[in-house]
């Protein structure tokens, strides 16, 4: 019934019960995940989840906020496109919130990263899934100038404001909300959730990191996704099941990944 849409199933946190989770989210009828890949270290880890497991798919990309890791080369993220499962470029974007003493001008190397990325989708016609963090001037605008009007994605874990929201659609982006639309100070959140029609929605718990109420501050996990379905069919003023019937073909018709059994 529920698809996770941007999970690291690969991180510490699941190494020694990925069995318990995969039957949490049987349980609450979370049925597929998209593993992201965050470094090409780790891409081999959260591909052999792909290719383990029917009900999972990969990403392969660099967070922009990671440094001292393998640069990626468009060659490098085009190969690992090619392989079974992988069904997306990312996670990649632009991240200033820690600039550390830099500047703004300081980060090109985000914004050459980003290029490449953008690049790669062009070329595979994958989607992007997009991180964006008090950067989305000129992620919005790099994407306009890269992406040629040809890319498409998902903006993952959205916390930016509506007119932010109505670029990313402008453009033909998704968007996909996250735990923090059930926090009580997400009020913002939430009035850009009722903003975004649903054809454009997905959903996701970005495991292991924010949690949603009334499991905030623990480790996340897929299982938990239906709370933000709940959330969000409050504001909708739908079911949940409508939510996740939804958002799961939403999924299907980015990601051109077949629908349930």
């Amino acid at each position: 019934m529920f698809v996770d849409s941007h999970c690291h199933l690969n991180f510490p946190q699941y190494a020694d019960h990925l069995d318990q989770v995969r039957a949490e989210m049987a349980q609450a009828q979370v049925d597929r995940a998209l593993c992201i890949s965050t470094t090409l270290e780790e891409f081999p880890q959260v591909h052999a989840l792909a290719t383990r497991f029917d009900n999972f798919w990969a990403t392969v990309g660099v967070h922009p906020d990671n440094e001292g890791i393998q640069e990626p080369t468009l060659q490098d993220l085009l190969e690992r496109a090619r392989l079974p499962k992988v069904v997306g470029i990312g996670e990649t974007g632009l991240d200033y919130y820690r600039l550390e003493g830099r500047s703004v001008a300081d980060m090109e190397w985000q914004r050459d990263r980003f290029r490449v990325h953008i690049q790669a989708a062009l070329e595979t016609n994958l989607p992007l899934v997009i991180h964006t963090r008090s950067s989305s001037e000129d992620t919005i605008a790099i994407l306009k100038e890269a992406g040629q009007g040809k890319v498409r994605g998902v903006f993952h874990c959205f916390t930016e404001n509506q007119a932010v929201a109505q670029a990313a659609l402008d453009l033909g982006f998704h968007i996909s909300f996250s735990g923090i639309l059930t926090f009580k100070n997400a009020s913002d959140i939430r009035d850009v959730a009722a903003f975004v029609p649903l054809d454009r929605c997905l959903i996701e718990t970005d495991s292991p990191y924010l949690a949603p109420a009334p499991y905030r501050g623990k480790t996340n996990t897929p299982a938990y996704v239906p709370y933000v379905a709940k959330q969000l069919a409050e504001i909708k003023r739908v079911s949940p099941e409508e939510i996740g019937r939804i958002t799961s073909h939403n999924f299907e018709q980015l990601f051109a990944v077949p629908a349930s059994a």
